[in-house]
């Protein structure tokens, strides 16, 4: 299964809105584990990554950031097969 991990700190609204969509796909059937990193946890994340939040990598490659690309997302998980609505994807 895919993972996917979305970078984000408190406050962000724009992070909240990418949760919401990534958990939206979650809802259609797309098959993936998810994991939030606040990057306040950790300095280096936080320098690399705090001009670029939300950021969404997905298996170890940056699919999204900044503005969340839903798009992006679900043409990488239809990539890997990780879709399961009407019998898509991989058992």
């Amino acid at each position: 299964m895919s993972e996917v991990i979305l970078y984000s700190r408190p406050g962000c609204h724009l992070c909240v809105e990418a949760l919401e969509a990534i958990a939206a796909l979650h809802a259609e059937g797309y098959r993936f584990s998810l994991r939030e990193v606040d990057i306040e946890s950790d300095d280096l994340l936080l320098r690399r990554l705090l001009e670029r939040i939300p950021v969404v990598e997905m298996d170890g490659e940056v699919v999204s950031e900044l503005v969340f690309d839903a798009g992006a997302l679900r043409a990488r998980l239809d990539t890997v097969g990780a879709d399961d609505r009407a019998g898509g994807g991989e058992a």
